[in-house]
């Protein structure tokens, strides 16, 4: 299972980044470092922007340690709960949604960029990112590895 968790999260935490920054460059101009620059300052508080590629690599780090999360809890609760094998979709927007909570209302939160104003247009932006580049791949391939390891 380690195997599949770690594999599933390197493809999300990869789709996730690199939509995050697609989008983060063409709604507001940011380039792909200071997206990892900001993920690293929720860690290092306004320090963070004064950071070379240290920063940029811990940025990077945080963001994956948050994807791993996910994929491993999907994957722990997946394992028990049998509703989860009817729909790799509803599963997708479950991980999704939740993601975004999670980011939003706890590490945002705490982290040292503290909690941000709730703006409908970003969270709808934000959820369907990650429906599609966290809950997509997590949900079907949580599903391939059950499937594979019930046979």
């Amino acid at each position: 299972m380690r195997k599949s968790i770690l594999l599933t999260m390197l493809l999300s935490g990869t789709m996730d980044l690199t939509a995050a920054c697609v989008n983060a460059y063409l709604s507001n101009g940011v380039t792909p470092t200071q997206v990892l620059t900001y993920i690293a300052s929720g860690l290092l508080g306004k320090a963070a922007y004064a950071g070379g590629i240290e920063v940029m690599l811990i940025g990077l780090l945080a963001h994956f340690l948050i994807v791993f999360c996910c994929t491993l809890c999907f994957y722990l609760i997946y394992s028990h709960w049998r509703i989860l094998r009817k729909s790799i979709i509803l599963n997708a927007l479950l991980v999704g949604v939740v993601a975004w909570l999670v980011t939003t209302q706890v590490v945002m939160r705490f982290s040292q960029i503290g909690p941000q104003p709730f703006v409908i247009g970003k969270a709808l932006v934000a959820v369907t990112i990650l429906f599609f580049c966290i809950g997509l791949p997590i949900a079907w391939r949580a599903k391939l590895y059950f499937k594979k390891a019930r046979a």
